[in-house]
């Protein structure tokens, strides 16, 4: 099976690639080229970065917003911004008090509501992830691409559907039970209304729909895969290799893993010779720690992979199988 077979699309549903792997792997880079063959197949794609050191419009060479950016035809890019997404959230909510609407989960003061949320651990976190969780649960694009952040700020936005599952779900048994206490004081308050709150609970089952849809596309194997990509070095094969395990515990499918930077043989460079020999090991250690994997391996380019033009002939290499003289003068040279 070539790497490109991995890329399924149902129709008249987007299909969800996540890219991610340890730091200094070339994620972006994969992400990014992963995009532009897809744009290029004549599918709408959209690149999504949900790393908050974003390095996506460096390595497109273009410059990407915290909206959906077009890039190419067919291709558009987004950074999210958790800050941006913040002081999205507290216009939304300025402006349902100007308009004298009431605030979510029945805070009624735009000051309470913005001193909790700016003050509470990961408000910033949730907003990104409301961002994260809209593109999930829309059907705007063939496929889009997740440009990730390092293993471990990857993992904990993956696992944010079932903390915000736990955390609506318990405001949800809160509003329940001050509606029924509410009711009970009606009759001897007579200005407690015990509906003042409908709107609210309201939009906390939306937000539960939401969470719940998120979560099914996440773990749809037909719709959402991820890749992992790694170099042949301990280090990484070892974080990798947790990561699936981890994976694993959302539900979330991982179907191939790209070794890049593999070294060619060069034998008149006793450097080059014997990095070569120590990367076959790690290659067999690969081969040994991801059994159920798709592997693909691109070489080490003499040159930053970095423009749309040398995103592309890696990824033509990635997915269409350039064979080694296609992309002799490409690859490092010492």
């Amino acid at each position: 099976m070539g790497f490109k077979d991995l890329i399924k699309f149902k129709e008249d549903k987007t299909t969800f690639i996540f890219v991610g792997g340890k730091g200094g792997v070339g994620k972006t880079s994969v992400s990014s080229a992963t995009a532009l063959w897809l744009a290029e197949q004549r599918k709408k794609t959209l690149i999504v970065s949900t790393d908050p050191a974003h390095s996506l419009s460096d390595s497109l060479e273009t410059p990407i917003y915290s909206y959906p950016t077009p890039i190419k035809e067919n291709l558009f890019g987004l950074e999210i911004d958790p800050d941006d997404a913040m002081a999205q959230k507290q216009s939304q909510m300025e402006a349902r008090k100007a308009a004298g609407m009431e605030m979510p989960f029945g805070l009624d003061a735009i000051g309470d509501v913005m001193d909790i949320a700016g003050s509470s651990p990961g408000a910033d976190e949730a907003a990104a992830f409301e961002v994260f969780m809209s593109v999930m649960t829309s059907n705007d694009y063939d496929v889009v691409v997740f440009d990730t952040a390092p293993t471990g700020h990857t993992l904990r936005l993956l696992s944010f559907p079932e903390v915000m599952d736990s955390w609506v779900g318990s405001m949800m048994k809160i509003k329940a039970k001050l509606g029924a206490a509410a009711s009970k004081l009606k009759s001897i308050i007579p200005f407690i209304d015990a509906d003042e709150n409908s709107q609210s609970a309201a939009e906390l089952e939306e937000t539960k729909r939401q969470i719940n849809a998120a979560k099914a596309v996440l773990s749809d194997p037909d719709r959402t895969t991820f890749k992992m990509v790694i170099i042949p070095e301990e280090m990484s094969i070892y974080e990798s290799e947790r990561a699936l395990e981890a994976l694993e515990k959302y539900d979330i499918t991982c179907d191939g893993v790209i070794v890049n930077q593999v070294m060619p043989d060069i034998s008149d460079c006793d450097f080059c010779h014997s990095r070569h020999k120590l990367q076959q090991k790690r290659l067999a250690l690969i081969a040994q720690k991801f059994p159920d994997q798709v592997v693909a391996q691109v070489p080490l380019f003499k040159d930053e992979v970095k423009g749309q033009e040398k995103l592309l002939n890696f990824a033509h290499i990635l997915y269409d199988g350039k064979d080694n003289d296609e992309i002799e003068t490409n690859v490092i040279q010492l």
